[in-house]
C-alpha cells in the first residue's frame, strides 16, 4: 500500500459520510415541510432520511469504511432527525377539541431530546478517556421504535387530512389507539436505553 494513503479513519469524503450529511439535509427538507403541514413530503423525506442511517452503517463496516468524522457526524445527524421530528410532532395544533392530533405530548418530546443530551454527554467522556462507549442493542432498537412512531404519527395526519386543528376525515378509532401503543413504545424504549447507558457508565466508574 502506497504510505501516502491516509488512513481510513482521517476519510471524510465516503460513501457512508456522504449518506449521513444527506440524512442531515433531508432532515431539514423534513422539517420544512413540517411548517407548510405537508405531512405526505415530510413522511417521505424522513423515511429516506432513516433508511439512510441504515446504509451507511452497514456499508462502513462492509466495507471498512469507519472514520473518525463519520463516528461523530453519524450520532449527531441521528439526534437532530429524531428530536427534531419528536418536537415538531409535538408542536402540531391540537384538534378543535383539544385532542392531540400526533398522540405525541410536549413531554415525550423533551425525554427523547434528555435522552440523546445524557448518552451524547457519557460517551464523550468516556471515548476522551479511551474507553468504548458505543451504541449497543437497546439504542438500536430504541432507534427503531421512535422512527416507527414518527412514521406512523405522519402517515396518520396526512391519510386523513389532518390542518389548522381540523381532520378533513375522522381518523377510525383503531388508529389512535395503536398510534398511541407505537408512541408509548418509543418512549419506553427510549427510557429504558437511556438506563442501559447509565448503568454501564457507573460500572465503568467503578472499575
Amino acid at each position: 500500500m502506497d504510505d501516502k494513503t491516509p488512513p481510513a479513519l482521517n476519510v471524510i469524503w465516503n460513501v457512508p459520510n456522504i449518506l449521513t450529511i444527506a440524512r442531515l439535509v433531508l432532515s431539514v427538507f423534513c422539517f420544512v415541510f413540517f411548517v407548510f403541514e405537508w405531512y405526505l413530503p415530510a413522511l417521505i423525506f424522513f423515511a429516506i432520511a432513516a433508511g439512510t442511517d441504515w446504509v451507511d452503517g452497514f456499508w462502513a463496516r462492509r466495507y471498512g469504511q469507519v472514520t473518525q468524522f463519520g463516528r461523530i457526524l453519524d450520532p449527531f445527524a441521528d439526534k437532530i432527525i429524531i428530536c427534531g421530528t419528536f418536537t415538531f410532532l409535538a408542536a402540531v395544533p391540537p384538534t378543535i377539541t383539544g385532542e392531540s392530533s400526533s398522540e405525541i405530548a410536549a413531554w415525550m418530546a423533551v425525554v427523547v431530546v434528555a435522552r440523546e443530551l445524557l448518552v451524547t454527554a457519557l460517551r464523550s467522556f468516556f471515548e476522551e478517556h479511551g474507553s468504548d462507549f458505543s451504541a449497543k442493542w437497546s439504542g438500536k432498537w430504541k432507534m427503531v421504535f421512535q422512527c416507527a412512531a414518527v412514521a406512523a404519527s405522519l402517515a396518520r395526519l396526512w391519510h386523513y387530512g389532518y390542518s389548522s386543528g381540523v381532520w378533513a376525515l375522522t381518523p377510525p378509532a383503531w388508529t389512535t389507539w395503536s398510534l398511541r401503543l407505537a408512541v408509548w413504545v418509543a418512549v419506553g424504549m427510549t427510557i429504558y436505553s437511556g438506563w442501559v447507558y447509565v448503568q454501564r457508565a457507573l460500572h465503568m466508574l467503578r472499575k
